[in-house]
């Protein structure tokens, strides 16, 4: 047998390791805050729940462990580490040509066993995907679905469906 010298997570064990859990995911080094104030407006069913403000920090983890989950998501189908919702600053060339980078945000599973959904589909396992206005998000086998919306988002479909 030959040695492995891949690396093991041990060096970094201290490091991500919040109350006493070891966090399965590292910012990248392109994490920022967003300035766009981004929200979460869950349903369950046709039931709306109280909105989630999503632009105080560059990165919110979502699962079942609420020691370090930002979001809670407590179907038992969920990981307790399922997914985590990043915000990436990200190089864009302007209409005028001239570049310049924005903040988007963005979706990473991380490896849960019964996976995250955008738009109904399931998205591949550690690996980013971009979100945008009016995407439907799902976590395992949860009846809820959570809409991204930022706050000068046009809501006036979700009110009508409310009368």
């Amino acid at each position: 047998e030959k040695p492995n010298f891949e690396t093991s997570g041990k060096l970094t064990e201290n490091t991500n390791t919040f109350r006493g859990v070891i966090i399965k995911y590292n910012e990248p080094p392109e994490a920022r805050r967003p300035k766009k104030r981004w929200r979460f407006y869950p349903f369950k069913g046709n039931e709306a729940l109280p909105l989630m403000h999503l632009h105080r920090q560059s990165a919110y983890l979502l699962g079942r462990d609420r020691l370090v989950a930002d979001i809670p998501v407590d179907h038992p189908s969920c990981s307790k580490q399922h997914a985590v919702l990043q915000y990436k600053l990200q190089p864009y060339v302007k209409p005028d040509g001239s570049k310049s980078s924005r903040v988007k945000p963005y979706i990473i599973d991380l490896g849960s066993a019964n996976g995250t959904y955008v738009n109904s589909a399931r998205i591949e396992a550690r690996r980013y995907v971009e979100l945008f206005e009016k995407d439907v998000l799902k976590f395992g086998f949860s009846t809820r679905d959570y809409v991204l919306l930022s706050e000068n988002a046009d809501t006036s479909v979700l009110d009508a469906e409310d009368d």
